[in-house]
């Protein structure tokens, strides 16, 4: 390795290289046009969220005058340096992609006009639409000594508009308003279809504004309109010891968040250099500024790609994720776990099977409590409603709902409260601790004996976004299990002195250690002449301890692949530092969300499912959760996923020690590991 370089990569450039595989993605022209489009979208919005944390926040450290270097040697000063530049080159690369999108959906007669490519019937079509749906809507500001600067809201798309009068003098300065583009309609207006054409054709809602300007300001004349957009510092700042009411503050807190300092500006190509001075000086943006060549936002094409009507040659074949087997023949959930535990690979088996199990126990007059954690949960949830029905009925239900969910503070809010009406004891969690962990516990009253009944998940219970990540659940009724279940819960709530796990790895009090544990378990086993492997699925690696500890198993002989989708600061293929270890990342149809952690243990195999990735906020600041998988059949399953993905040559990218990433290129069959796993039977065994 090069002297001068860390051993370890800077999280936050190692994000800017996940969104870049996103990007690929849109840039691939073997995906269905609209699903390009959809990484496009996907590739502003995980942009978006980074500047309004990630980048915020080294923000406030520069101003702060931080000055110390991270533990991967980054000042934040050189960091946001290079992150700019890095962010700034993928944004050109992005609208390039975008461009390459449009000539192909034009092909397929799906077309975004300008308003000067229309003809007579069309624009009449699109001004009465403008007269009577978006003018109505518009709010004119007037930025004047009598006016002061609009409050603006953060991620909303706006337009800056210079007007004039007549006879005014080229010398003397315009006049300055803004109008947002009404985010509650369409962003793409349709057109109606030329004469004898069968193409869909759009319009941009700004556009249409732009062509109505003077509509809006009567008597004067127009210079100059630009579109523009602002991203502010959305993360939280709770003074969760001082606040006597976590709801009310983190109500208060999403408030602020609307005004929270700016942290990137945002505007089209050829902006007038009055309005572009206006807006640095008012939002006091100097540096932190971004020209786009192109329509601002296009996290607008999600939507639009996914309910455009039709056109399914343009997207990819539609899954339709298999009930279980395991559950297919029985009208009672409880019966099967008696038996033997349930694994589940979503989405490609179906989140249903979990709707089932909570609304069976909550319909179960034998069930005497259930008890669940809510990080996320879609709207209109099955198991919300479940759980507020058994709690109607007299069962005993307890929710632990994370208020602290990243932009879904709003929507937890709402569950917490329509869960309290019902009856049910919600819980907010721990001072400092976001719960993080996804596990369902159901007790059940069964021939004088009650028996416990657990749902252990990677992701998140919520039935919309089963559907587009892959996750793993166990359903199980192990006596072990269920004890550490109970004891979980009860820290949780109420005022528990340490528990001695018999099977978990609970966060911030034991999980890392008992990684630690096992890791040099396998190292021992390294030591002693035998084969010593690792395999470990997650989301992001950037703790230094656990980085550390996995160079020192690798340099202790043990062969260590990781899967990890996003951030990795780990530096694999390093001589003499991490020349047993490989890393490995998978972007496509399916975000991969799962978290897995494979041990060989001298033969006698161990499999977990976690909540956690190997961050430090994961393994210090959160209440996670690791669950060992005790049936060998189950185990073998899960094996054989991790093996789908370890074998994919075509969606998988291998991180070079440089920190980049180059698509894996191997001599063996073509594999898309994805598509692999769709076909159940192929890696899934059962009784």
């Amino acid at each position: 390795m090069n002297k001068s370089m860390s051993p370890y990569v800077n999280r936050d450039l190692s994000w800017i290289e996940f969104n870049r595989r996103v990007l690929e993605e849109a840039q691939d022209s073997n995906n269905p046009l609209l699903e390009r489009a959809k990484f496009l979208a996907i590739m502003s919005s995980n942009l978006d969220e980074f500047m309004s944390v990630r980048v915020a926040g080294i923000q406030d450290q520069i101003k702060a005058g931080y000055t110390k270097k991270d533990f991967t040697g980054y000042t934040p000063d050189g960091l946001w340096k290079r992150l700019m530049r890095r962010a700034s080159q993928m944004v050109t690369d992005q609208y390039k992609a975008y461009r390459e999108v449009l000539r192909g959906l034009n092909k397929e007669g799906i077309t975004f006009r300008t308003m000067d490519e229309l003809s007579a019937m069309q624009l009449h079509a699109v001004d009465e639409y403008f007269h009577e749906i978006v003018f109505p809507v518009l709010t004119p500001m007037a930025v004047d000594q009598s006016r002061p600067f609009p409050l603006l809201h953060t991620r909303e798309l706006y337009l800056a508009v210079l007007l004039g009068q007549e006879e005014m003098p080229p010398e003397e300065e315009p006049f300055f308003a803004i109008i947002q583009v009404p985010s509650i309609l369409q962003r793409l207006v349709p057109v109606p279809c030329r004469t004898n054409s069968k193409k869909k054709e759009f319009v941009f809602l700004e556009e249409l504004i732009e062509r109505h300007i003077s509509t809006l300001f009567y008597g004067y004349k127009t210079i100059a309109v630009h579109p523009f957009r602002l991203t502010r510092n959305a993360d939280l700042t709770l003074n969760e010891e001082g606040a006597e009411d976590l709801l009310e503050e983190i109500e208060k807190e999403i408030r602020r968040r609307r005004w929270g300092l700016p942290v990137r500006l945002e505007f089209g190509k050829g902006m007038h250099p009055y309005a572009l001075q206006m807006l640095k000086e008012e939002l006091e943006q100097g540096d932190n500024i971004i020209e786009i060549d192109g329509p601002l936002d296009l996290s607008f094409l999600m939507k639009f790609a996914s309910s455009l009507p039709g056109y399914e040659s343009l997207r990819f074949e539609k899954i339709e994720p298999l009930y279980p087997q395991e559950f297919e023949e029985t009208d009672n959930i409880f019966s099967v776990l008696r038996q033997e535990d349930v694994l589940l690979y979503h989405p490609y088996e179906s989140f249903e099977a979990v709707d089932d199990f909570v609304t069976e126990a909550a319909q179960d007059p034998d069930v005497l409590a259930i008890k669940m954690t809510l990080y996320r949960v879609s709207g209109q949830s099955i198991l919300v409603q479940a759980l507020a029905a058994a709690a109607e009925a007299g069962k005993q239900v307890t929710v632990v709902v994370e208020l602290k969910a990243r932009f879904d503070e709003e929507r937890n809010i709402a569950w917490a409260r329509q869960l309290e009406k019902a009856g049910c004891h919600v819980v907010y969690g721990l001072v400092g601790l976001k719960t993080h962990a996804k596990i369902t516990l159901v007790v059940r009253r069964e021939q004088q004996m009650l028996r416990r009944y657990v749902h252990v998940g990677t992701g998140n219970y919520n039935g919309n976004t089963a559907r587009l990540y892959t996750d793993i659940g166990l359903f199980t009724s192990h006596p072990v299990i269920g004890a550490d279940a109970s004891a979980l819960f009860n820290e949780v709530t109420g005022y528990s002195s340490p528990y001695e796990w018999k099977a978990f790895g609970v966060a911030p009090t034991d999980l890392k250690q008992k990684l630690f544990t096992l890791i040099e378990r396998e190292k021992g086993h390294a030591a002693a002449g035998k084969p010593a492997r690792i395999i470990a699925k997650m989301n992001s690696l950037s703790n230094q301890e656990m980085i550390d500890k996995l160079y020192e198993a690798s340099q202790a002989g043990v062969k260590i692949e990781l899967i990890v989708r996003g951030v990795c600061c780990l530096r694999p293929g390093v001589p003499g530092l991490s020349e047993n270890i490989r890393v490995i990342s998978i972007v496509d149809r399916f975000l991969e969300h799962s978290r897995i952690v494979y041990f060989h243990n001298g033969g006698e195999e161990e499999i977990y499912l976690s909540s956690a990735d190997w961050m430090t906020r994961n393994l210090t600041r959160r209440i996670e959760l690791m669950c060992p998988v005790f049936d060998a059949r189950l185990r073998r399953n899960l094996f054989n996923i991790l093996q789908l993905n370890l074998n994919d040559n075509m969606k998988a990218r291998e991180l070079l020690p440089n920190g980049s990433y180059a698509r894996v290129n191997n001599e063996l069959p073509p594999m898309r590991s994805q598509f692999k796993a769709i076909n159940i039977k192929k890696w899934k065994t059962y009784r």
